[in-house]
C-alpha cells in the first residue's frame, strides 16, 4: 500500500439537513459557465452578438442532460426504459452517458443553427472547444465521487478509493484522471487551432479532431477501467468501446470533408452570414 494515493475525498462540499452541494454538481455546472465565457470571446472575435449565447447555453444544457440521461438507460439499462420510464426524469439522476450527450448536443445544435441561420459546422467546430473542457470537469467530478474507477494495478500513481466500498481493497488506475487530462489537452489544442485561423478554419476540422481524439482515447482508456454493468463482462469490447467506434469513423469523415473543402469559399463563415445571424437574433429579442 505504501506509495499509492489514498483517495478519501468527501463527495459533498457541505450539507444542510437533506440538502447538499456536491463536487460533481459544482464541476458540472462550472463546465457550462466557463464554456459560456470562452464562447463569448469566440463570438466577439468573429463578429457575432453575445446575445446569441443565451439560447446557445440553454440548448447545450438541455441537450447535454437529456441526451446523457437517455443514453445511459438506452445503452446500459434498457430494461428501465421499458419497466419504469419515469426513472429517467426522477432524482437523483444517477447515470449519464457521454455518447448519449454527444448525440443530444449534435441534434440540438443542428436545430439551433437552423433557427439562427448559422452554418451548423461553424457552430459545432467552436462548441467542441468548450465541450472538451466540460469533459475534463465532469471526469474530475467522477474522481471526487470515487466512481468510474480503473482496474487493479501496481503503478506508483495508483489510487485506493476508500469511499467506493465495491472497489476499496486494492490500488487502481485513476481512469478518471486519464480522461480528464486528455480532455484538457484537447481543449487547449482546439482553441489554439481556432485562434490561429478563426474564420478561415476549415468547416468540420475541429469536430473531426474532437471525435477522433475523445472517442479514440476513450476506446483505449476502457481497457484500464472496470465495466459499468454486468452484461459487459460477457462482451469482447465493453459498451463504451462499441459506441466509440462509430464516433471515431464519423470523426474521420468530418476530417476528410474539412481537408477536401478547405479552399472553398462557401465553407467560410463570412461577415455576411454573421450579419444575418445577428439580424435574426435582434428580431427574436424584440419579439
Amino acid at each position: 500500500m505504501f506509495g499509492y494515493i489514498i483517495w478519501d475525498v468527501n463527495p459533498e462540499i457541505f450539507s444542510i439537513g437533506s440538502f447538499s452541494i456536491r463536487w460533481y454538481g459544482l464541476l458540472f455546472a462550472s463546465g457550462f459557465l466557463v464554456g459560456q465565457r470562452i464562447m463569448a470571446h469566440i463570438f466577439r472575435k468573429e463578429g457575432l452578438k453575445e446575445t446569441l449565447l443565451d439560447s446557445l447555453l440553454l440548448t447545450m444544457v438541455i441537450t447535454t442532460v437529456v441526451g446523457a440521461r437517455l443514453g445511459h438507460f438506452l445503452f446500459y439499462e434498457p430494461e428501465v426504459l421499458l419497466n419504469n420510464p419515469l426513472q429517467v426524469i426522477t432524482p437523483p439522476f444517477a447515470g449519464l452517458a457521454s455518447h448519449g450527450a454527444t448525440i443530444g448536443i449534435l441534434l440540438g445544435l443542428y436545430f439551433y443553427a437552423r433557427a439562427k441561420k448559422m452554418n451548423f459546422l461553424w457552430v459545432v467546430d467552436r462548441i467542441v472547444i468548450v465541450v472538451a473542457l466540460a469533459g475534463c470537469f465532469i471526469r474530475m467530478g467522477n474522481l471526487m465521487n470515487s466512481e468510474i474507477v480503473g482496474k487493479v494495478t501496481d503503478v506508483p500513481w495508483a489510487f485506493v478509493f476508500t469511499r467506493n466500498f465495491e472497489f476499496t481493497q486494492y490500488p487502481r488506475h485513476p481512469a478518471q484522471l486519464y480522461e480528464a487530462m486528455a480532455c484538457l489537452v484537447l481543449c487547449f489544442l482546439l482553441f489554439w487551432m481556432w485562434n490561429k485561423r478563426k474564420t478561415q478554419t476549415p468547416q468540420g476540422l475541429l469536430l473531426g479532431i474532437f471525435l477522433i481524439w475523445v472517442f479514440g482515447l476513450r476506446f483505449v482508456f476502457e481497457f484500464f477501467k472496470e465495466n459499468q454493468v454486468a452484461f459487459e463482462n460477457e462482451l469482447q469490447f465493453n459498451m463504451g468501446q462499441i459506441l466509440s467506434i462509430p464516433a471515431i469513423v464519423l470523426g474521420i469523415v468530418f476530417l476528410a470533408y474539412a481537408f477536401k473543402n478547405k479552399d472553398k469559399e462557401q465553407f467560410i463563415f463570412t461577415d455576411k452570414l454573421a450579419e444575418e445571424a445577428n439580424r435574426i437574433d435582434s428580431t427574436t429579442v424584440k419579439s
